[in-house]
């Protein structure tokens, strides 16, 4: 079976021989247990364990398999249906794919005509996720030098990851959809309000990317009703005020009962430039 990736040390093909993707320059990666490769070179990792560890990765899903952010998750679901409509078996990339969460539901909404592939640098977040989602082909890798080859994907979707809009450029297709999800103005501001003196709005614009064609921002919006410390705990940890936010604000969040709070999402659509 030939895999979406490609080799990250020369960049040929890889297919899968036995437990292994290799290419034709016999360069050798195994699959892990849970189903995953490794495509991350140690001199592109900046630290022994990059990306999400353990505990943020377990809040992540704790909090997302609750259903909380299942408005996003079926908004960008039809997005990438409409993205792909004319393309009968899709390729599609989730770039810096965290635990799986939406990877796992755009491939159930895509079918299985398409050929889905993920992949982030926390090798605790890909273990995760392929476990749960093993229809999904997924991956440790660098957002940076993303393992895949020159235009062979049709849609690629971001969620709240690193953005890499020159590698984005380079692997997908001309005409190839580009979706990327941004925290509306009011994302979390419920939470920002206990974290922060002085809580600001996210900033909106409809940025340009050299190559891309911006084609529309869709909103979607709702509220949340936290009960008990261990659901607000779970999605402080899932955000990057976790690991911004003074020991004060942190603090006056762990004193809290309860949490209401508003959600959004911006899904910003781009196409590459044919």
């Amino acid at each position: 079976m030939r895999s979406l990736f490609c080799c990250p040390l020369c960049g040929k093909p890889l297919r899968q021989q036995g437990n292994a993707l290799c290419c034709l320059n016999r360069h050798s990666f195994d699959f892990a247990a849970q189903g995953y490769v490794n495509l991350l070179p140690a001199n592109r990792r900046h630290s022994a364990a990059p990306g999400d560890d353990a505990g943020m990765v377990a809040a992540r899903r704790a909090f997302l398999q609750q259903g909380s952010y299942a408005p996003f998750a079926k908004k960008l679901c039809q997005l990438a249906q409409e993205c792909t409509a004319n393309i009968a078996a899709p390729a599609v990339l989730d770039a810096g794919c965290g635990e799986g969460y939406y990877t796992g539901l755009l491939a159930k909404a895509l079918g299985p005509a398409a050929q889905v592939a993920a992949f982030d640098i926390s090798k605790n977040a890909v273990r995760a996720a392929a476990k749960q989602y093993p229809a999904v082909q997924f991956a440790v890798a660098s957002a940076f030098a993303i393992p895949v080859a020159d235009a062979s994907i049709d849609l690629l979707v971001n969620v709240f990851a690193p953005l890499a809009a020159e590698e984005y450029l380079r692997l997908l297709r001309p005409g190839g959809y580009f979706i990327y999800a941004v925290p509306g103005p009011r994302h979390l501001m419920g939470l920002k309000q206990v974290l922060y003196d002085t809580p600001y709005e996210n900033t909106v614009k409809d940025t340009q990317y050299t190559g891309f064609r911006f084609c529309r921002r869709v909103p979607v919006a709702g509220s949340l009703q936290l009960i008990g410390t261990q659901q607000i705990e779970a999605l402080f940890a899932m955000t990057p005020y976790y690991w911004r936010t003074p020991a004060q604000g942190a603090e006056r969040l762990r004193q809290q009962d309860t949490l209401a709070t508003e959600i959004e999402f911006d899904f910003l659509v781009y196409q590459k430039n044919t």
